[in-house]
């Protein structure tokens, strides 16, 4: 479908949808919903919200207005799904945005999201692509999460690794959104189902780009090792795998780092490429706000593959 004003379409697989209003505002447009990854309904409504409001981050935006999806048994409490949504709308007031109202079905299983609404000026709009030979790959959150989810379900999770993937994952990327939009960001894109190595190949494939991992740099939550030498591994990262075949090389990496590599985030963090120059003074500036952040590799000129992990 074209369009003059339509900044960023379905064409690149982007994290939103951006149409341009003015010449000052462009409007930015997402949906997602899942599943509960978590037991407790408000836990659960803040961490799909979060997911959802990620992408207007992404895309170097601001949220203003969300409405709720939800689908719901009719053999459950209403309350609970009082709680789901109490979660959600306290995330979207730490957002700054408002919701608006939303529509709820009938389902055999617990769904809930958002559908957001975001602002960002036309010229300033994040993609997923840009790339640029000699740039420096961030990532804002460790990975792992989808890993330990599957040990959550299975009652293996500890406590301890419970309450720390529950934060990584209710956690706003707006901290972190809000201070990259200050810097010249070649290209940014969150890291969702697809896990690290298809949100990054995306963002290399989209740059005709090859990303370079460093392995030994890959943050993820420590307990995730061990789930997944326990073989605690979710369905989707074998489907991740699968859709990548022929576009990576991984050089001496061990299986459980694989494992974590094609794992799917839930509410991942930002992947950000910048210059060497801009990536040191946006580190700086995560290190004095305490806002996490890892550099996890770089941008090279197009080789065979487009994602290599050594």
């Amino acid at each position: 479908m074209k369009d003059d004003n339509l900044i960023v379409g379905i064409e690149t697989s982007d994290d939103a949808a951006v149409y341009k209003l003015s010449d000052d505002i462009a409007t930015i447009q997402t949906l997602d919903f899942f599943t509960p990854v978590v037991d407790d309904p408000y836990t659960f409504g803040q961490i799909a919200a979060a997911n959802s409001l990620s992408d207007v981050y992404a895309m170097g935006g601001k949220p203003i207005v969300a409405l709720n999806i939800v689908c719901f048994p009719n053999c459950l409490n209403i309350e609970i799904l009082g709680e789901i949504l109490k979660g959600g709308a306290d995330k979207v007031i730490e957002s700054g945005a408002v919701v608006v109202g939303g529509h709820t079905v009938q389902d055999d299983e617990p769904k809930f999201g958002l559908s957001v609404t975001g602002v960002v000026h036309p010229k300033k709009v994040l993609k997923n692509y840009g790339c640029q030979e000699g740039d420096v790959l961030i990532i804002t959150k460790p990975l792992g999460v989808g890993i330990v989810n599957t040990a959550i379900k299975g009652e293996i999770a500890s406590k301890k690794v419970y309450d720390e993937a529950v934060k990584w994952m209710s956690t706003l990327n707006k901290y972190a959104g809000e201070i990259i939009v200050n810097y010249d960001i070649h290209a940014c894109t969150d890291i969702t189902g697809f896990g690290i190595m298809g949100h990054g190949y995306e963002m290399a494939e989209g740059s005709n780009m090859t990303l370079k991992l460093n392995k030994s740099s890959i943050p993820y939550i420590e307990e995730a090792k061990e789930y997944a030498e326990m073989g605690l591994v979710p369905e989707g990262s074998y489907n991740n795998r699968a859709y990548l075949e022929g576009k990576y090389d991984l050089k001496d990496v061990e299986p459980w780092m694989e494992d974590i590599i094609f794992d799917p985030q839930t509410s991942g963090g930002l992947l950000v490429s910048l210059s060497k120059e801009e990536s040191a003074k946006l580190m700086k500036e995560f290190e004095e706000k305490n806002i996490p952040a890892w550099i996890i590799g770089e941008a090279a000129k197009k080789e065979d593959k487009y994602i290599v992990v050594q």
